[in-house]
């Protein structure tokens, strides 16, 4: 694993990234339980659309995570590799430009990922 910054490729390190996985399980448990809640209750099917939100934290987590990479560090021009907390600035343009980017795609992988999640809830016959 790297443990120095690389524009639009790794801008978190151990610290940081253990910090995503909890927000991913956090999703993930808040999306169970709700999809429990939701089944136990006999909601309305059209309610499993409220599962995105928590799906989408969960994925928001879970992209980040996996890539070593954090979107709003990203898009803020920052990084971390140290304490958490102690965010160092990014000082090339190019590299800025090339952060951006891989933040985007985080996002649309991320809202991609609960999109795809909620529908496969929503059609699923439980």
């Amino acid at each position: 694993m790297s443990q120095e910054y690389i524009p639009g490729s790794c801008n978190i390190g151990k610290g940081e990234i253990r910090r995503r996985q909890v927000v991913a399980v956090a999703g993930a448990i808040i999306s169970v339980t709700s999809l429990v809640g939701l089944i136990s209750t006999d909601a309305a099917r059209s309610a499993r659309f409220s599962l995105f939100i928590p799906l989408f934290v969960f994925a928001i987590g879970f992209v980040q995570s996996r890539k070593k990479f954090c979107l709003a560090y990203g898009f803020a021009g920052t990084f971390n590799f140290g304490s958490l907390g102690q965010i160092s600035r990014v000082a090339d343009p190019a590299a800025k430009k090339a952060d951006r980017k891989t933040a985007l795609t985080i996002l649309a992988q991320s809202t991609a990922l609960a999109l795809g999640l909620t529908l496969t809830i929503f059609v699923l016959p439980f």
